[in-house]
Parts: structure tokens; C-alpha cells; sequence
């Protein structure tokens, strides 16, 4: 039972790693500007709602 539980902890924390990371890889470049020169660009208020959303993906993730 414990080993399980265990288990799926570790799981759910692999997968919550992969959530997060993936915003990163997308998102900072996105607001540093990366993509400035073909008109993207994120402005800081809506940087921190994407930061934010990531945090609650990840959240109701852990909670399934």
C-alpha cells in the first residue's frame, strides 16, 4: 500500500515537472521577447496571468 502510494507520488510529481517546465520553455522566451520581431510579445500583466495559470494547472493536477 505505501510502496504504491509512493509510486504514484512520484508520478504525479514527474508530471507536475513536465507542466511546469514546458510553460517555462514557452512562456519566458515569449515575454523576454524572443519573438519581438514577428509582433509577439507578451506584455508583464499578462506574463504574470500565464505564471499564474501555470500554477493553478499544476495544482489541480497534483490534486487528481
Amino acid at each position: 500500500m505505501i510502496i504504491r502510494l509512493a509510486r504514484a507520488t512520484y508520478t504525479k510529481m514527474i508530471q507536475n515537472q513536465g507542466w511546469a517546465t514546458g510553460y517555462d520553455v514557452i512562456a519566458i522566451p515569449l515575454a523576454a521577447g524572443a519573438l519581438y520581431s514577428w509582433g509577439v510579445l507578451l506584455t508583464p500583466a499578462l506574463s504574470a496571468a500565464f505564471m499564474s495559470l501555470s500554477t493553478v494547472t499544476v495544482a489541480i493536477n497534483a490534486r487528481l
